[in-house]
């Protein structure tokens, strides 16, 4: 941006006719370059955001949420509107610019942990951009003084979020510099400076980009295993943005202060998973310990879900509950809801239990079924865990019991892919949205891989009939924010194709041979 000066003649101070240049953009008693530890709180609020806003819609495509409330649940798109966008809004201008100023400040003081901080949160914009949109823009991103921006393919925003996680790393590493735990501390509200914690949550990522590319020749099941022995490492790592709940300023989008998820519904899968349904064949066979604690039952006590499209008509007892707990749109008050549908809950980023999936899926492709019956284990006790700190204590008792029943395969000979990806769609329930579209899509929704692996079979059903404009074929992708790109950078759009009607049901790179 070029700075406006205003010339001053001196004319009666000095009789030697100097000038003096005023700049106007410079107000001495603000700081013109923010300092690090001032821009980074805001950022976790951002990635919260943008999740949790855009998850209405994608949460009625993966079959998290129900209840008819939006056209997600037909896999469809709202013409001219920011709705869908906000993982967009996030990591352009939520994260975006803010970052590089950090990277700028602290290169310059040789903050390098603020530096890996910074280069962290971009790797982790730039892949769930991509897994959310596809292709979108990385190279022109940032240039100054352009108005107009090329799209570049989802193989480029791929590599650059391996690159941001790489240097990450690397910079977190570093010994040298002035950058200290307790400096860093002051604006990490996740992880309190450790920088160990932070190269573990790269790793994370790392292991999150691998993991997706099951139909590529490149995929190596080894080194989505060794991103992940090195990603979190318990339950103690998980990335976590806290929310105090006081009021409507501070808490969680998805509790009742807030008050957005009044007329949202659990679904049929998610009652499924929890009576042990889709695990042995049987409803009710199996009930999940986490059941109490995710979901609500119905005024005459049975656990009832939405299916795709469908609303919750109907009157008590059979009427199916909202995400709080609660019936019709009632909302139940503040310091109520349930599991993370709570005014104080914090919003998960990155779990171990979904680390653990990950390694689990990788083995159980490499033939190693050792590792894959362990690791698909340790993904189930670790979500138990979790689950079980946000609501009612699930006893050691009521742990093992599940631990042991026909839902968990005990041997490697009975474990199947299907096995592992089910528990890691549930463990993700209400947070991993667009890891588990991601998971859903490189499986081809229900028809499965080309090694016919078909783990959502019989489990995920897509609705009696697909948005207008989809031509009878599902979403691979949401478009571009609308505010930003149809408006003002239409002509990118023509080049890659999105100003079809038909764009978001275009494959994913990931998802291709």
């Amino acid at each position: 941006m070029k700075k406006i000066y205003i010339l001053l003649i001196a004319l009666a101070v000095t009789s030697s006719g100097c000038k003096k240049w005023f700049d106007i953009n410079t107000d001495p008693a603000t700081p013109q370059i923010p300092d690090s530890k001032t821009l980074t709180p805001p950022l976790f609020a951002q990635m919260e955001r943008g999740v949790q806003f855009d998850s209405r819609y994608l949460g009625g495509l993966i079959q998290y949420f129900g209840g008819a409330v939006n056209v997600g649940e037909t896999h469809g798109w709202l013409a001219a509107s920011d709705a869908m966008g906000e993982i967009w809004r996030t990591n352009y201008y939520g994260l975006g610019a803010n970052l590089n100023l950090i990277i700028e400040d602290s290169s310059t003081k040789q903050e390098w942990n603020y530096v890996g901080l910074a280069k962290a949160l971009k790797a982790w914009g730039w892949q769930i951009t991509t897994d959310y949109h596809g292709d979108i823009i990385v190279k022109q991103a940032y240039e100054p003084n352009r108005y107009k921006f090329d799209y570049d393919s989802q193989q480029v925003a791929y590599a650059e979020a391996v690159k941001e996680a790489t240097e990450a790393i690397a910079a977190f590493s570093r010994t040298d510099g002035t950058g200290t735990v307790a400096k860093l501390a002051v604006g990490d509200l996740v992880y309190k400076g450790d920088a160990s914690k932070w190269i573990k949550f790269c790793y994370g990522i790392l292991a999150r980009n691998a993991s997706n590319l099951i139909n590529k020749a490149s995929y190596d099941p080894n080194k989505v295993i060794e991103y992940v022995d090195k990603s979190l490492a318990n339950n103690g790592d998980n990335f976590i943005v806290p929310n105090n709940g006081a009021n409507s300023t501070d808490a969680n989008f998805y509790g009742p202060v807030r008050a957005n998820l009044a007329s949202y519904r659990q679904t049929r899968i998610i009652v499924g998973l929890l009576d042990g349904t889709y695990f042995t064949g049987t409803a009710g066979s199996v009930i999940d310990p986490r059941r109490a604690t995710m979901i609500a039952p119905s005024q005459d006590g049975v656990y009832r879900g939405t299916t795709p499209g469908s609303s919750a008509a109907g009157t008590a007892p059979a009427q199916i509950p909202n995400l709080w707990g609660s019936f019709g749109t009632v909302n139940p008050g503040a310091g109520t809801g349930r599991y993370l549908f709570k005014d104080n809950a914090g919003f998960p980023i990155m779990t171990y239990s979904e680390m653990q999936f990950i390694k689990a899926e990788a083995a159980f492709r490499k033939g190693d079924k050792t590792t894959a019956l362990i690791a698909y284990q340790n993904g189930i006790s670790s979500s138990i865990d979790f689950v079980s700190a946000l609501g009612t204590a699930i006893t050691t008792a009521q742990k093992t019991a599940y631990m042991t029943s026909a839902s968990v395969k005990q041997t490697e000979a009975t474990l199947t892919l299907k096995d592992i990806m089910l528990q890691k769609y549930l463990a993700l329930y209400a947070y991993g949205f667009v890891e588990t579209w991601s998971d859903l899509r490189k499986y081809n929704y229900m028809v499965g891989d080309a090694q016919g692996n078909k783990p959502y079979d019989q489990v995920y059903v897509f609705p009696s009939s697909f948005f207008a404009d989809n031509g009878g074929k599902p979403a691979q992708r949401y478009r571009p924010r609308y505010n930003s790109e149809y408006i003002w950078n239409i002509e990118a759009l023509r080049k890659i194709g999105a100003d079809k009607v038909d764009y978001h049901t275009v494959k994913m790179w990931f998802s291709e041979p």
